[in-house]
């Protein structure tokens, strides 16, 4: 492949140019409410939005460690736009790990990568209580392919993408936690809103609520069963990049702490400003989330180029990993911001200052509500009663 981009410092380079863009437009974006197209756009130029896809289908075929990177580097000057780019990843690697046995999701990709293609999420659904994996609506087969309503409580960017990746039950009698997922094509489906998205945080990503209508060809139902993708592929991908998304709210908001107390220091040479011993143990509070990360990318990286992969990310010992992951960075993204706040003090509060950190902390509130941390931890209390440690 001859596209620069293809290389490790050819996606840093251009992942570096969107940050730039997502960083003019990101107090914009979060006023307003509205989808960051600016730093999106940039990313389908530099053809990011098939990082994921294996080179042979066209796209950059990146691991999660880059696609992680990405998500954090982006995550620095704008939550919203590395959550689109996180979520948008997410679908694309259940495509990919799920579907590529099928000569349609193989062509797919490839039109993907062409044409960088957006996908959005429609998991969440009115009634089941927020469990992903659980589903009240069906995919119903017609002699012509089928037909697929839902109604969904939010569709991240759903207005924006240009596909969407659903969660139903397998057929009208199939049990609830009977799933699969069906690629829904724009022109196949249509959207109409319930509800309205003015949040405190994470206000770019534009996810009201929809009633969804939908049919397409039988083809484009994917392959094996969603409890299958959700276990290897969704979940800890989800967990991985959402994690990455808040290491980059962390990380600007112990950069603004750090550029404050040096300004600090400037203002008294030969004197330690009082705020350097917080900011300190700040900095071990950010390396302590890094390092947590890193080490779930990496053993996840090789479980997924391993001979068992589906089986080791499917184990116990995996899962609990990946809920730890969740809730820890989670937490550890808001007590950062928090502290990097009381260090920049009434600087940090304002909105108009180089130090503001409000919608850093709006942000990272946001972090353990996505798929709440009770109902996560509850999983792991299950789990922990059964699994023995190795």
């Amino acid at each position: 492949m001859n596209d620069p981009v293809a290389s490790p410092a050819g996606t840093t380079a251009a992942v570096r140019a969107a940050q730039e863009i997502a960083a003019k437009h990101a107090d914009d974006v979060d006023r307003q409410a509205r989808f960051p197209a600016e730093a999106i756009g940039e990313l389908k130029k530099a053809k990011l939005l098939g990082a994921f896809v294996p080179r042979e289908l066209g796209g950059l075929g990146h691991g999660i460690g880059e696609l992680s990177a990405a998500c954090t580097t982006l995550a620095q000057s704008c939550a919203s736009s590395g959550m689109v780019l996180a979520m948008h990843h997410i679908q694309v690697a259940c495509l990919v790990r799920h579907g590529l046995e099928q000569g349609f999701f193989r062509r797919y990709l490839t039109e993907l990568c062409e044409r960088q293609l957006l996908i959005a999420s429609v998991t969440s659904e009115a009634g089941v209580g927020g469990d992903t994996r659980s589903s009240i609506c069906a995919v119903e087969r017609e002699a012509a392919g089928f037909r697929l309503n839902k109604d969904a409580t939010t569709i991240s960017y759903g207005e924006q993408a240009d596909d969407l990746l659903v969660t139903c039950r397998r057929a009208a009698d199939a049990a609830a936690s009977d799933q699969v997922m069906v690629l829904l094509r724009k022109g196949d489906f249509t959207l109409a809103r319930t509800t309205n998205w003015d949040t405190l945080g994470m206000r770019g990503t534009c996810s009201p609520g929809f009633k969804l209508a939908s049919h397409g060809p039988e083809e484009q139902i994917v392959p094996g069963s969603f409890a299958d993708a959700s276990a290897e592929t969704m979940v800890p991908f989800s967990h991985i990049l959402w994690s990455a998304v808040w290491l980059g709210i962390a990380g600007d908001a112990v950069a603004r702490a750090r550029a404050f107390v040096r300004a600090e220091a400037r203002r008294k040479p030969g004197s330690t400003p009082p705020t350097a011993n917080r900011l300190a143990e700040l900095v071990t509070r950010l390396q302590l989330m890094r390092n947590n990360l890193n080490a779930v990318v990496i053993e996840c990286d090789q479980l997924l180029q391993g001979p068992d992969q589906n089986g080791a990310l499917q184990g116990l010992g995996f899962a609990l990993k990946m809920n730890n992951l969740k809730v820890s960075s989670s937490e550890l993204v808001f007590e950062i911001v928090h502290r990097a706040l009381g260090i920049c003090g009434i600087l940090g509060f304002k909105n108009d200052t180089p130090f503001s950190l409000g919608r850093h902390l709006r942000d990272s509130m946001s972090a353990a509500l996505m798929i709440g941390n009770d109902r996560i931890l509850a999983k792991s209390a299950s789990m922990l009663l059964v699994y023995k440690d190795e």
